[in-house]
């Protein structure tokens, strides 16, 4: 279909969801950080006659970023003014930055179900959920969103693949959760085991990370169903692929814009960075900035589509399903004895992503047992302070001009 009917699909879906836009921004006067946001920007949602009030409001209001986030809650810790007076959370999670996220409630308040039933996954079945249950909220997301549809959950985590696997067999499980990188690492040490067992998975929900074609085509001979979903821990889930269309389905849960990463101006075609504005739940989220870049597609009958992630506004890199920032790394190596430069290199081998740490030693290395004492500092300090592992090498000097994080992945 033409693009020129881009601007229309997306006019008649904005008016359509106005009513609803309306009613989230009266509920979001109750969080002090977003009331004062609105204040600023001389909004008064309790005033919004229309839909065009209410989508003009919207557009009227800058898009907050996750740096704000954290700069916010650094002055007014822990939340920044983001939970409602007088609400204690259910659960408090820290997301890299560090980012604190408050759940203000239990069942799916994150809102995956619906990525979920669209995958075909419901009452009955077994799900093995390998996203993290510490710190990060990814693992308890998806066990809510599981539990809404009536499937059990078998709470995998990351690591110990010969458990989980094992996990995976005796319980029958049919539904992975996970990274496409970690279910290749699962299959791929299932098919060199000497189990005669079947393998039971034939659905999987993936999200974190891309998935190139090849991955997909790989992973799609062993399970059967294979779907991505995009979300951020601080809008749950935003849109899915449901096997009915090009790109993905947006979560009816989200109001969703695709705008210009420097103006934030709501932008009918070409890429934007996704910004979104949640419709439902308990924890009010007002034109937020994912970082995310996409851009609008039509179905075959006009409907909109979401084109997944295309890539990054910004310095940061997801690895691993989790964001790097030079800020962040700068901190977390900043202060470790003995360097005096380093960057990361992030690389792609057998669909898993390679970090390389390259440390420049303040005493020019130290010789042999200096470097493998900066080597062993750093590596903790990467692993502690980053929650992540990487091969870190001492080198005599970084190239001229490099950043601090280097992306040399082929998503190909």
């Amino acid at each position: 279909m033409p693009t020129k009917e881009l601007p229309r699909a997306l006019g008649h879906h904005a008016r359509s969801r106005a009513g609803e836009l309306a009613a989230a921004l009266q509920r979001a006067m109750r969080v002090p950080a977003t009331a004062e946001r609105l204040r600023a920007a001389g909004i008064d949602p309790a005033l919004l006659q229309d839909a065009d009030d209410a989508l003009a409001a919207l557009d009227s209001l800058p898009v907050l970023r996750k740096d704000d986030l954290i700069n916010r809650q650094r002055g007014e810790p822990p939340y920044g003014g983001m939970v409602p007076a007088g609400v204690t959370p259910r659960r408090i999670f820290q997301s890299p930055g560090p980012l604190y996220e408050a759940q203000l409630a239990d069942g799916d308040e994150w809102d995956w179900a619906p990525a979920l039933t669209a995958a075909g996954i419901g009452a009955g079945e077994v799900a093995v959920n390998c996203f993290g249950y510490h710190l990060s909220p990814a693992g308890a997301m998806f066990d809510h969103g599981l539990a809404a549809v009536g499937a059990a959950v078998v709470p995998a985590g990351i690591g110990s693949q010969d458990l989980q696997l094992q996990a995976v067999l005796d319980t029958g499980a049919s539904v992975y959760i996970g990274l496409p990188s970690y279910l290749k690492a699962l299959l791929d040490r299932f098919t060199a085991s000497p189990s005669a067992a079947a393998w039971p998975v034939s659905k999987a929900i993936l999200t974190a990370e891309p998935l190139p074609p090849s991955l997909r085509a790989e992973l799609e001979r062993h399970v059967p169903v294979v779907r991505m979903a995009y979300g951020t821990a601080e809008a749950g889930c935003i849109a899915y692929e449901d096997g009915t269309g090009p790109g993905m389905r947006v979560n009816d849960a989200v109001f969703v814009q695709v705008c210009d990463p420097v103006t934030g101006e709501a932008i009918a075609e070409g890429e934007g960075e996704v910004v979104i504005t949640r419709l439902r739940g308990e924890y009010p989220l007002v034109r937020f900035g994912t970082g995310d870049l996409s851009a609008w597609q039509l179905d075959s009958d006009g409907g909109l589509r979401l084109a997944g992630v295309l890539g990054r506004v910004g310095e940061a890199v997801k690895v691993r399903g989790m964001f790097l920032h030079p800020r962040q790394a700068a901190a977390a190596l900043g202060d470790v004895p003995g360097v005096s430069g380093f960057r990361f290199v992030v690389r792609r081998q057998d669909h898993v992503d390679a970090i390389r740490c390259e440390v420049v030693g303040a005493d020019g290395g130290g010789g042999d047992a200096g470097a493998a004492e900066l080597v062993g500092r750093v590596t903790a300090a990467i692993r502690e302070r980053l929650r992540f592992r990487a091969e870190v090498v001492v080198v005599e000097r970084l190239p001229e001009d490099s950043p601090v994080l280097v992306d040399e992945r082929d998503w190909s």
